[in-house]
């Protein structure tokens, strides 16, 4: 088992800045995106299209909207995403893991995002406690009625299309973790992956957990291993970027640590910025220079100070930062120089974090 850190404390959402809502002034700033949807619904008229596509169209935007609504408050608090069957039951191992590993993220502070259906969805929410825990629910003719935990509550969304809850999944949160399961949870886990390394989505741990003495995800694992690794279909760095573990402990561990130093990126005029709790020394940014040389496309990784573009990230003004030219392919790599310089810069309590919209 692995020895736990002390337990982080996380901001409140009442304690943090307030965030834009749909009556606030912040809708104002963005007239010409506001005008450039109805110039999208203009030339759908001008197309022609047809009943069905405006009706595919005209849901989903509708879904998003409403999700993004039910989002906000809570975008600056840490989320964890769960996967995993619907079909478990509660006398399982899994069942049981699950219920633990949603109370040890809500004891750190952190809400527990799930598909809000029973088994392994529903024994995270058991554990984090229906205060802690969102859900967006697929709409299916079985196996899928919001669990008791979330059911009725004002952060649980019901969607009728797969792909606006699988963006919900991923976009809205700080690190999945998926427990055994179906064609879905693969489908999940896989896809989370594929954004991450394609740099879609920006990085965060993925992890899979087996439940004591099993063998789903190691089973996965070696797969992964010796027909795409062995076989050259991904890169040998891929591999840094998921965790398989039956050991809870070590899961948080990986989620917590992830974001002890290293807060979040941003990409500004093509330059890829890092934001850090603790200002690097020269010594160990010249490490970083001798060490991934080979993901900096010119120049070298410089401290750098906040851009004026991020001036719409005014909570995160105060962060320390690290600049490269990122050549946006090597995302095993640069995962590898996060984890550096989450190692040797330390670990802290970070009472600053607030997530990017």
């Amino acid at each position: 088992m692995s020895k736990r850190r002390r337990k982080r404390s996380a901001p409140d959402v009442s304690e943090s800045d307030p965030l834009p809502t749909e009556h606030s002034t912040e809708l104002i700033q963005h007239p010409a995106l506001i005008e450039e949807l109805k110039e999208t619904a203009d030339k759908l008229a001008r197309d022609g299209a047809t009943r069905g596509d405006l009706k595919i169209l005209g849901r989903a935007l509708k879904e998003l909207r409403y999700a993004f609504k039910v989002f906000t408050p809570y975008r600056r608090q840490r989320k964890v995403t769960v996967f995993g069957s619907a079909r478990t039951q509660p006398d399982h191992p899994a069942y049981q893991q699950s219920v633990q590993f949603g109370r040890m993220m809500a004891d750190e502070g952190w809400m527990v995002l799930t598909g809000a259906g029973g088994g392994i969805m529903e024994g995270a929410h058991v554990g984090a406690g229906r205060d802690m825990s969102m859900g967006v629910n697929i709409m299916l003719p079985f196996e899928q009625d919001a669990n008791y935990v979330i059911s009725n509550d004002s952060k649980l969304v019901n969607l009728k299309y797969f792909f606006t809850r699988k963006l919900l999944f991923v976009k809205e949160v700080h690190a999945v973790v998926s427990f055994p399961g179906g064609f879905g949870t693969q489908d999940e886990n896989f896809e989370t992956l594929t954004l991450v390394q394609t740099g879609k989505r920006d990085l965060m741990p993925i992890i899979c957990i087996d439940e004591p003495g099993g063998g789903y995800w190691t089973a996965w694992q070696d797969f992964v291993r010796t027909q795409l690794l062995d076989r050259e279909l991904i890169s040998p760095e891929d591999m840094s970027l998921f965790l398989v573990t039956e050991d809870l402990d070590e899961a948080v561990d990986e989620i917590m640590k992830f974001y002890s130093v290293y807060n979040s990126l941003r990409y500004v005029r093509g330059r890829l910025v890092l934001r850090l709790h603790v200002q690097p020394d020269d010594d160990f940014v010249e490490r970083l220079n001798d060490e991934f040389s080979d993901i900096v496309e010119k120049g070298r990784i410089e401290k750098t100070e906040t851009h004026k573009l991020e001036a719409d990230d005014e909570h995160l003004k105060d962060l320390h930062r690290l600049g490269l030219d990122f050549n946006r392919k090597c995302i095993g790599r640069l995962r590898q120089m996060i984890d550096l310089i989450n190692e040797e810069l330390g670990t802290i309590e970070s009472d600053t974090w607030v997530g990017e919209g």
